[in-house]
């Protein structure tokens, strides 16, 4: 693979995708109870910040998308900005004591931290036909495997160096304060590109391009791995008894869907997206069935379910944003709002996901860290399972009934491309 027309070499890309989403699982994963321990907040106030920051996060990502399609200045300072600014609430919040009312000061944290690694999100996703060398669905696939495979690898990173450094979260804090740095170094050069001209978005040409399409298939196809998501701890500890292996199980999904994104990128290229983007959701769907049948306590089983389901989520990981992006150049549209939407649509799964199923969880009485009635534990299953199942069948039939003429390859590779 040959650096692209900008200089991108893709390593560059992949690091910069590694350290937007090393500093991503932490938040999400370690932030409550490290807020309500180290911090002395009770759980109502961790949600009720939460939940407000992530509605401020995901209402201002249109606005920065906007924001980096009018920008003509240099991209490399708005790398800087965003990562900078992830950095430095990272530092704030997990490795410097409060000095004020831990609730501003939590709030002031997060704001930067999500503020932050939104703009170097959209950044890395909204100039992709610029990073790839060209808006052509083959050369949108290839940046999009060295892309997700950074994330996937950030997040491994994330899971295991919190416990591996001096002073748990607040070492890594610091560490990944380093690593920004050193990132925003050395990918300058990926960031030397002009801006090209776009005219500002529109909701008309956006739809009439097959835009809609694809951010609606965008939402219904994360609320599945959102739901998982929410329920796996409970689905590991509380169904299959199989307590403190959380983290071994995320560890085998991530490194399945790690090792799959050069396959899904080539089968892609080579067969076309939407039947190999199709062939990840059937073989999601048979991971679902099969995480409903498996019997307490099979952690073989459930492993291999893990790794299953890790290598079906690499399709999803590859092929969609590539396609977006692929469409976006092909019809001219603003790449960073329309990107700014599409990070919106994605990141509405998860409040959406924890806003219907833990009701619905509770409602049958269920109750963590106890014993359970046979109606409960089949509703966690139910929910874990067969729901997600159902909602991915769904997203495969908006995939079928999708215009073709979204997933047409309508120019050539450049040369230069990655």
């Amino acid at each position: 693979m040959t650096p692209s027309r900008a200089g991108a070499a893709p390593w560059r890309v992949s690091l910069f995708a590694m350290v937007l989403a090393a500093a991503g699982l932490p938040v999400y994963i370690l932030l409550p109870r490290y807020a309500t321990v180290e911090m002395g907040l009770n759980l109502a106030t961790v949600g009720a910040i939460l939940l407000g920051i992530r509605i401020l996060d995901v209402v201002q990502d249109p606005a920065l998308g906007r924001l980096i399609d009018a920008w003509r200045g240099g991209r490399d300072r708005l790398a800087l900005i965003g990562l900078g600014a992830m950095a430095a609430g990272f530092v704030l919040l997990f490795s410097i004591p409060a000095p004020v009312d831990p609730r501003l000061w939590l709030v002031m944290s997060l704001v930067l931290v999500f503020s932050g690694h939104s703009l170097a999100s959209i950044l890395l996703y909204g100039d992709s036909e610029a990073l790839a060398g060209s808006a052509a669905a083959e050369a949108q696939l290839r940046l999009s495997a060295w892309r997700e495979a950074g994330g996937i690898l950030g997040v491994i990173v994330a899971v295991v160096a919190p416990a591996s450094l001096p002073g748990s979260l607040g070492g890594f804090g610091w560490a990944l304060a380093v690593l920004a740095v050193l990132a925003v170094l050395a990918t300058r050069r990926i960031w030397s590109h002009a801006p090209r001209f776009r005219p500002a978005f529109a909701l008309a040409p956006f739809l009439r391009s097959g835009g809609g399409w694809l951010l609606g298939l965008a939402v219904i196809n994360s609320l599945p791995v959102a739901i998982t998501s929410t329920l796996f701890v409970f689905f590991v500890e509380d169904h299959l008894r199989l307590t403190g292996q959380a983290g071994p199980f995320l560890l085998l999904f991530f490194a399945g869907a790690g090792a799959s994104l050069p396959g899904w990128s080539a089968l892609a290229r080579r067969r076309g997206a939407r039947p190999v983007l199709l062939s990840g959701m059937l073989l999601a769907v048979v991971s679902f069935v099969w995480a409903g049948l498996v019997a307490p306590g099979a952690a073989i089983g459930f492993g291999l379910i893990s790794m299953a389901s890790g290598i079906a989520i690499g399709a999803d990981l590859v092929i969609l944003p590539a396609v977006f992006a692929s469409l976006l150049g092909r019809s001219g549209l603003a790449p960073n709002q329309s990107f700014g939407l599409w990070s919106f649509a994605n990141k509405l799964s998860l409040p959406l996901a924890a806003a219907t199923v833990l009701p619905a969880l509770q409602a049958s009485g269920f109750v963590a860290g106890q014993a359970n009635s046979a109606a409960a534990d089949a509703r966690l299953v139910l929910l874990y399972a067969l729901v997600p199942c159902g909602l991915k069948l769904i997203a495969g039939g908006i995939l079928l009934a999708m215009p073709r003429h979204i997933w047409a390859v309508a120019q050539p590779v450049a040369r230069e491309a990655i």
